[in-house]
């Protein structure tokens, strides 16, 4: 009797320790490569995508987009309705909800995010504009928030689904002021820690994090702390793995990711992009690319297929249109014509620039054919510049590359406008992000481009609200005639090479493609 009152009480007593314990703690380190040293690390105010890699972690956002069904899920909103004339998004707010900082998650939290994101005096990259017509936030209760917009705007749930968006702190925004962006607050599953720019930006597991979004698989994270160094020689970042420093970096050159997976027994994810491809967009105003034949002769003769397998190999397809071919099913255009240096020497030929038989380069009227190519740091634009130089230059065309280093230096060459082609792309899920760059004022027009057509295409597509066949045939309409007129030169379809060491386990990403559900990953053995 005695033995079995003994055995009872030692059974009670581990199964109260168990219960005691509930889930494993987070434990261990892991760090993550980045590939871009970004200008600033607030989402609110800053355009960057690798600022999402971590950050999309630190911040939960109204919804969240489902990357395998391609539909929107309930975040910090718990559910929504939009109004009959697509003016008004009511969301209903979960009460359970708190910030980093201990503070409430609630609907003037909601409006406190937006009032910082729009401020002009902060002049926010991207986030700003991601809001589109919205007139204001109404607080109708503690839990109920209604964004009501001067027209309708399809893409806002889209929006508000990216951490550009996400919800911080209003009481960390008010304390900190511009310092905010190293005391980032938000309430997704890791803690911001410590950010020193150039160097590292380090994360810890949110202990209260119980409120995860379907999209993840997981209801808490289970890494401890993580931590972000930069690697922006993309030289650098293969050593990083192979020497243990990193346990995953992305962006890894082609050749580079055949080797560690191949012989280092590193294990490849990769990832496809949706947005725009790698592309290059023609200046309409400035001489000669507002030449309609001459801007159709730089496509003709670029050998799109040739530089895609010199600088990725099989890794990334050839980009076909304006809109890559990740973008949720939604067209990317008819595509280009194929590689055909002749005709594209006869339409240069018929334009009245012909070859000058002492300089071997064209001419007309006794000025020397230039093309200025602004040429951004990041996603192999400086090697496929190279190329597009050699391709050009066999039609006789001088091609003088300018590099810049940041965005901020993207931005001011092109505000001088001394430019023929310039490198520059957004990613995201929602193909509105066309707009700001082929309408007339767009706010990343810089193509110059002035077009009747394209304007009332690409606005009724924004406002398309209740009818997605319709809106999917609008930005089919507009991606043709963008290629038509030969407004921009597609290169390739994104595709982020990640690599990862093979004790890192459950690594995927999120339906904008960059960033990965940290909440998700576990370090093996």
């Amino acid at each position: 009797m005695r033995s079995r009152v003994v055995l009872l009480g030692t059974l009670l007593a581990v199964a109260l320790a168990l219960a005691a314990c509930g889930p494993s703690a987070p434990a261990g380190t892991l760090v993550y490569g980045l590939t871009l040293a970004p200008t600033g690390m607030d989402p609110h105010l800053n355009a960057s995508s690798e600022l999402g890699i971590p950050l999309a972690s630190v911040y939960d956002t109204l919804v969240f987009l489902d990357a395998e069904s391609g539909a929107f899920v309930p975040g910090l909103a718990e559910r929504w309705s939009v109004s009959p004339d697509g003016r008004e998004y009511t969301f209903t707010l979960r009460r359970d909800v708190r910030f980093h900082d201990g503070t409430r998650f609630d609907a003037q939290a909601v409006r406190a995010n937006v009032d910082y994101t729009l401020n002009p005096d902060h002049h926010s990259q991207k986030a700003a504009f991601m809001l589109g017509p919205l007139n204001r936030v109404d607080v109708v209760d503690d839990f109920t928030v209604t964004f009501v917009l001067d027209e309708p705007y399809a893409p806002l749930l889209d929006s508000l689904s990216q951490v550009y968006l996400g919800m911080a702190s209003p009481a960390a925004l008010s304390k900190w002021g511009p310092e905010y962006q190293f005391h980032q607050v938000g309430t997704g599953p890791y803690r911001f820690v410590e950010y020193v720019p150039n160097d590292h930006l380090t994360l810890q597991a949110n202990p209260d994090y119980a409120w995860a979004p379907g999209i993840y698989r997981k209801p808490r994270p289970s890494i401890e702390t993580i931590i972000f160094r930069f690697y922006t020689d993309p030289a650098t970042r293969a050593l990083a793995l192979e020497s243990g420093e990193a346990d995953i970096v992305g962006e890894i050159p082609p050749q580079d990711a055949a080797r560690l997976t191949s012989e280092g027994g590193f294990a490849l994810h990769p990832v496809p992009i949706p947005g725009q491809p790698l592309q290059f967009l023609f200046n309409t105003a400035r001489p000669p690319t507002d030449d309609l034949a001459v801007r159709q002769a730089l496509l003709l003769g670029t050998d799109r297929s040739a530089i895609v397998q010199t600088i990725f190999g099989a890794t990334s397809p050839v980009a076909r249109g304006p809109l890559s071919a990740a973008n949720l099913g939604l067209p990317s255009g008819a595509g280009l014509p194929a590689y055909d240096p002749a005709r594209a020497a006869n339409l240069l030929e018929a334009a009245g620039w012909t070859i000058d038989a002492a300089t071997k380069l064209r001419a007309r009227d006794g000025q020397t054919m230039e093309l200025v190519v602004i040429v951004p740091p990041w996603g192999n634009n400086p090697e496929v510049a190279q190329l597009l130089q050699a391709d050009w230059s066999r039609l006789g065309i001088r091609v003088r590359l300018q590099a810049v280093a940041s965005f901020g230096q993207l931005k001011e060459a092109q505000v001088a406008g001394e430019y023929n082609a310039i490198g520059v792309n957004l990613f995201g899920t929602d193909p509105d992000l066309l707009r700001p760059f082929f309408t007339t004022g767009g706010s990343y027009n810089w193509a110059n481009v002035q077009s009747a057509d394209l304007d009332r295409l690409l606005l009724a597509g924004s406002q398309m609200t209740l009818d997605p066949e319709k809106r999917a045939s609008l930005y089919a309409e507009a991606g043709q005639l963008i290629l038509d007129q030969a407004l921009l030169l597609p290169i390739r379809d994104y595709v982020n090479l990640v690599v990862a060491n093979p004790r890192v386990l459950d690594l995927r990403f999120s339906a904008q493609g960059w960033f990965p559900h940290l909440i998700e990953l576990r370090l093996g053995s």
